[in-house]
């Protein structure tokens, strides 16, 4: 009996053994996971970097749902997108400083047609991020477009749809006296507000009320943020004008002139 038990102990493994054994294989796994995710950060970065391409071409209505290839994104973002950074006064800068902006001119023919500005708020469960692009008339809103959000899934989660999406198009940030009003979602159907709040609201979201409220005040936030410069374009000052120039000194304010310029020429 005893000589069975001797048996059985030497072929059980010790806990030390089993500990090195548990400890070998976390650090072979946890070694794998970072080489995984270092090797592969390069495609993540590039991948997010086509995502928010994709998104702004989506707000300006150069794509549609149905995202075309890598290759087609490239072309019409180099074409008809040109990013820049604005000051806190709408001045055009060619560095980062504490509170600049980001801002993109929409481009045809080496036009400014109209601009995008990136929407960055709270939601219900977690921050919602897309952009909101404007004609260059400076109070028209042109396109809408969600790419990141918490909301949930059929109810806030439709605010990135393309019925909520398409809401947004023709919506006017400036009423009937000139004065500033923004983009308002309402608490069901815009046909049933007063006729004088319609163009600047869009339809709501049935039981989401909360995400329609989160979004409309960030939409307010950043409208008021980027004033200076939506100024600029209700003032006519930037209409039927080049994009700045991305070698000129771009931190010398864009005023009007007789014909089409270049801004900081």
């Amino acid at each position: 009996m005893s000589d069975q038990t001797e048996e059985k102990s030497e072929k059980k493994p010790g806990k030390f053994k089993v500990i090195l054994f548990a400890l070998c294989v976390s650090i072979i796994c946890s070694f794998l996971i970072t080489a995984t995710a270092i090797g592969l950060k390069d495609r993540q970065l590039d991948n997010m970097a086509l995502d928010k391409k994709i998104n702004i071409l989506k707000a300006a209505g150069l794509v549609g749902s149905d995202n075309p290839g890598r290759e087609v994104i490239e072309s019409l973002f180099d074409t008809h997108i040109q990013e820049v950074l604005l000051d806190s006064q709408g001045q055009i800068i060619s560095s980062y400083v504490p509170n600049s902006l980001a801002f993109f001119f929409i481009k045809k023919d080496d036009m400014i047609q109209g601009y995008i500005l990136p929407i960055i708020t709270q939601g219900l469960w977690g921050q919602i991020k897309g952009y909101l692009a404007f004609e260059n008339d400076g109070k028209t809103v042109s396109g809408f477009s969600v790419f990141n959000h918490s909301e949930t899934p059929g109810l806030g989660g439709e605010i990135e749809s393309a019925w909520f999406r398409r809401n947004f198009v023709g919506k006017r940030i400036i009423n009937s006296e000139n004065q500033f009003v923004s983009v308002g979602i309402a608490k069901g159907r815009v046909t049933d507000l007063p006729a004088e709040k319609q163009d600047h609201y869009v339809d709501g979201i049935s039981g989401a009320t909360l995400t329609g409220d989160y979004l409309a005040k960030g939409i307010k936030e950043t409208l008021v943020k980027y004033d200076p410069i939506s100024i600029k374009f209700r003032q006519r000052r930037l209409n039927n004008h080049s994009p700045p120039d991305e070698n000129a000194d771009r931190s010398i304010p864009i005023t009007h002139e007789t014909n089409p310029v270049k801004a900081g020429e």
